[in-house]
């Protein structure tokens, strides 16, 4: 690896009291090249503007994926990261679906360590704090010919985060708008998905809700996704989430989610949720609660939802009445190390990792 730091540190610059998530960046990226059919060496440099021409062909033709990841510290000042390999795997999942070159381990595992190791004071610590890590791969090739780039660059940069929503929000059941369709990219964290789910959702946003459930595109008679976040429905002390496929994102979260509701004895159903259950468990008394989950948000609970004109409230339940609550604390308590970790998921971010790459 190619290492130049910074000779300009912004840290002092940077307020862990007063932040928004995404807005500041650390001192530092990860960048590489692929060219003439291969990836080129990783470079730890200092993080700010690349040339790019607007023949670049990921702004015309789309070619762009990425991950979410974050990294924590615990109470002792060590930083730790969660479940790398799932997201190594996915980026190359997602790559291969847009016709771009895959990554290799080495250089996606060892430059995340790097850049966690150089940038570890930019981790803030307190109730919600990481640091949001964002790798991508994206065509670099200028040419307005539609095909499959020849050039590319992967990158990863990172942004001290804090929480996503700061209250349950209110979400509306999409009957029109559907987020993937049966053969697409939806499986793929493709960046063309979440732009084209930015006009339904300023529409529902005019409407007084916050997010969308993402209904299936053939029938809109069954929940997919929630922004872009996976779904969860409780019902009665039962736990429902879609399958994943060819539409829904293999997210990291909900599958973390699964995981730790089976290991607390929770009943969960991985199967198709019908519009028609839950309003049908609305009426009865059964719907306890609707959540998303995610790397950014970890858990945002719905406070209510809406559908074709009516809008339902849902109970508020405390932390301990609460699955998708109860469920968050475990996993944020194994993420930052506040917890024992019987899954192996967390990984400790080793202190002078540069002076092995």
């Amino acid at each position: 690896m190619i290492i130049q730091k910074t000779e300009n540190s912004r840290i002092s610059s940077f307020d862990p009291e007063n932040y928004s998530f995404g807005d500041h960046f650390t001192d530092h990226m990860i960048i590489c090249e692929y060219e003439n059919g291969a990836w080129g060496e990783a470079k730890l440099m200092p993080y700010g503007p690349l040339p790019f021409s607007p023949s670049n062909m990921a702004f015309n033709y789309g070619q762009a994926c990425f991950e979410g990841m974050k990294a924590y510290k615990d109470s002792s000042d060590e930083v730790y990261l969660f479940r790398v390999n799932k997201n190594f795997e996915r980026i190359n999942k997602s790559a291969k679906r847009l016709a771009m070159p895959e990554i290799p381990e080495e250089v996606f595992v060892g430059g995340l360590k790097a850049l966690m190791d150089i940038d570890r004071a930019w981790i803030p610590t307190g109730e919600g704090k990481s640091l949001y890590i964002r790798p991508l791969i994206f065509a670099t090739e200028e040419g307005l010919k539609a095909r499959v780039s020849n050039k590319y660059m992967f990158a990863i940069v990172a942004a001290p985060a804090t929480s996503y929503y700061s209250a349950p929000v209110s979400v509306k059941i999409s009957d029109y708008y559907s987020r993937a369709a049966s053969g697409g990219v939806g499986f793929a964290k493709a960046a063309g998905n979440y732009a084209a789910s930015f006009y339904p959702t300023q529409l529902a946003n005019d409407e007084g809700y916050e997010q969308i459930i993402w209904t299936d595109d053939s029938t809109h008679e069954y929940f997919e996704e929630s922004g872009t976040m996976n779904v969860f429905v409780r019902i009665g002390n039962t736990i429902y989430t879609p399958p994943t496929s060819e539409k829904i994102l293999d997210g990291v979260t909900r599958d973390s989610f699964i995981t730790l509701a089976k290991h607390k004895g929770i009943d969960v159903r991985v199967e198709p949720i019908a519009v028609k259950d839950v309003l049908a468990a609305q009426k009865d008394g059964s719907l306890k609660e609707i959540w998303g989950v995610g790397t950014a948000v970890v858990t945002t609970a719905f406070k209510s939802y809406g559908y074709q004109g009516e809008n339902f409230e849902l109970p508020v339940l405390s932390e301990e009445e609460s699955f998708a609550l109860s469920l968050k604390k475990a996993l944020v308590d194994i993420q930052t190390n506040a917890a024992e970790d019987p899954f192996g998921w967390r990984e400790k971010v080793e202190k002078d990792v540069l002076q092995t790459v």
